[in-house]
């Protein structure tokens, strides 16, 4: 008899989120009408997907063919483990910087060789503006060269005026890298060079102006902000920018409508929320007193469709506890404190007749002690990390490296089963170059993920990627230090952190994989879905974006 309630319970929960995605509405946005939308969903009606066959050809940026100017080593090839991602077979790769690859390409917006006649003057200007007003008229000589057997290196002018010469042949992504690298210099040459790097850069931002639009082609959008994050690191004003976006905000009800269409257009967070559920549900199907910690409570949303779940228990429903750690974005978009939050889910569970108790913790993660958590002796526990646990600073920002201080505390809890949600991307401690690259292919994926849901004109995507993503990767770009917030690993450090702290993986059910299946049938087909190291992998094409993994 017990085994067969199990199995009901396990089949409960793996119904329950095979449910066609559109029944269950986690904003609580049933009759939420997205203004402006004239555009068609492109969705898929197969299950299976296929990884890169043997015939496509990609190229990894360590692996570009030599050109004239620097070439960067694939941040994503930086491994912090012997794993790789599951959509990167061996010897698949992605192109960096070839001026002479062809101009057929996944990023799209190659740059014409000829480029008009008014940027070739505003090139031939700043050409000669670094020649005779910084250098003088005597630096038309190219300093390269070899003196008794020994190389020397092109002095900054040399290869900055290279590139320079060049710009008009480059396309977009080429650009944005090429800028990117006289930015980071920038940073630490001598003033002299500095002047001359800070010219470079300048004249290439003009042309990247006209070539980037916030309603073009995925990577014509994605440059505009990348640009803007270069712009604001050049003038060492990352965190001010980055502080003026946060003021910008939109009001509360626009806010929850930008992070509403995402939700819709997007598998990224339905992927966080039917994993982490599915295995927290069935770590609890013998448990009659369950408490669930989420250190990113946002709205809720993501408990509505578990307490539903639990509801439908054999032999009765279970008490649920849920501690809520809060987040000031999420408090925006809400309009109001966590006792908003508590107030739907309880609602949620009287009309499910499941007893229901809500604790809110309105504080950042960094500040989370033991006594904010309310631990309680006879509850199973759970936690919950969902694309939260990279906003923490590790040992490389502070010594009080709370990434590493808050897995300690809660395995010291003893949890039942923890589930971590992340980001397949390595922009934490890696260099400013290495980081703009990762983030330049990253979010290429991601800017084509959201160009297949929606047109390129439509208001409400435009305005989602403003106040949901730019923000991001603005900071990865111009901010350092604790103004960086946006440091994301690659799940081999995870995973190590993770050990450390005393954890184990716990092998993750069928069940599991079969949910992300069934929801991914209302997406487009490009979006990929694996399963190996440990961990589930969600991605775009041939990136993997993001991981879903169990630990106890």
């Amino acid at each position: 008899m017990q085994a067969s309630q199990e199995s009901q319970t396990s089949a409960s929960f793996h119904s329950f989120y095979n449910r066609p995605v559109q029944q269950i509405d986690p904003y609580g946005l049933s009759t939420f009408q997205v203004l402006n939308n004239d555009s068609t969903s492109s969705k898929s009606q197969g299950t299976g997907f296929s990884f890169q066959t043997d015939t496509e050809q990609f190229f990894t940026l360590e692996s570009t063919p030599a050109t004239d100017f620097a070439a960067y080593s694939s941040p994503s090839a930086v491994s912090v483990s012997s794993y790789q991602s599951p959509f990167s077979p061996q010897g698949s790769h992605s192109y960096g910087s070839d001026l002479h690859h062809s101009s057929d390409n996944t990023y799209g917006s190659p740059l014409s060789g000829s480029s008009g006649v008014e940027d070739e003057n505003k090139l031939m200007h700043a050409l000669w503006v670094l020649r005779n007003e910084l250098l003088g008229p005597e630096s038309d000589t190219d300093d390269s060269g070899s003196f008794n057997g020994i190389v020397t290196q092109p002095s900054p002018f040399t290869r900055y005026n290279r590139i320079l010469e060049m710009a008009p042949h480059m396309d977009l992504k080429q650009l944005l890298v090429s800028c990117a690298e006289i930015v980071s210099e920038a940073d630490t040459i001598s003033f002299s060079d500095r002047q001359v790097a800070l010219s470079a850069a300048e004249a290439l931002m003009e042309i990247l102006e006209k070539q980037v639009s916030v309603s073009g082609e995925p990577i014509q959008r994605l440059g505009a902000y990348m640009l803007e994050g270069l712009r604001a690191r050049l003038l060492s004003s990352g965190s001010i920018i980055y502080k003026k976006l946060k003021c910008k905000e939109p009001t509360s009800s626009e806010l929850m409508s930008y992070m509403h269409v995402l939700y819709q257009i997007c598998p990224y967070y339905k992927f966080a929320y039917m994993s982490a559920n599915v295995v927290i549900g069935e770590a609890m199907e013998n448990e009659n007193r369950i408490h669930v910690i989420d250190f990113q409570i946002a709205q809720g949303s993501q408990w509505v469709s578990f307490i539903q779940a639990l509801s439908r228990r054999p032999g009765g429903a279970p008490y649920i506890r849920i501690t809520g750690i809060d987040d000031a974005q999420s408090a925006h978009a809400r309009g109001g404190g966590l006792d908003l939050v508590g107030q739907r889910l309880a609602q949620v569970a009287k009309s499910c007749g499941v007893p229901f108790e809500f604790h809110g913790a309105a504080m950042s993660g960094c500040d989370v002690q033991l006594e904010n958590l309310q631990v309680r002796h006879g509850e199973a526990l759970a936690v919950n990390f969902p694309y939260i646990l990279h906003h923490m600073p590790d040992e490389s920002v502070n010594t009080m490296n709370h990434r590493d201080r808050l897995l300690r505390l809660v395995k010291s809890l003893s949890p039942k089963v923890v589930t971590l949600v992340e980001q397949e991307s390595n922009t934490n401690t890696s260099t400013f170059i290495q980081r703009f690259c990762e983030t330049l292919d990253y979010y290429t994926a991601m800017f084509e993920s959201i160009d297949s849901a929606r047109s390129r004109e439509d208001r409400q995507r435009i305005s989602a990627e403003e106040h949901c993503v730019a923000r991001d990767v603005v900071n990865i770009i111009a901010c350092e230090g604790t103004e960086r917030v946006e440091r994301h690993e690659l799940f081999g450090k995870w995973r190590l952190r993770l050990m450390m702290a005393g954890f184990s993986p716990v092998q993750l059910s069928p069940s599991v994989g079969i949910a992300i299946r069934d929801m991914l049938k209302e997406y487009s087909s490009n979006y990929r879905f694996a399963e190996g190291h440990g961990a589930l992998y969600l991605g775009w094409k041939n990136r993997a974006l993001a991981t879903s993994s169990a630990w106890r």
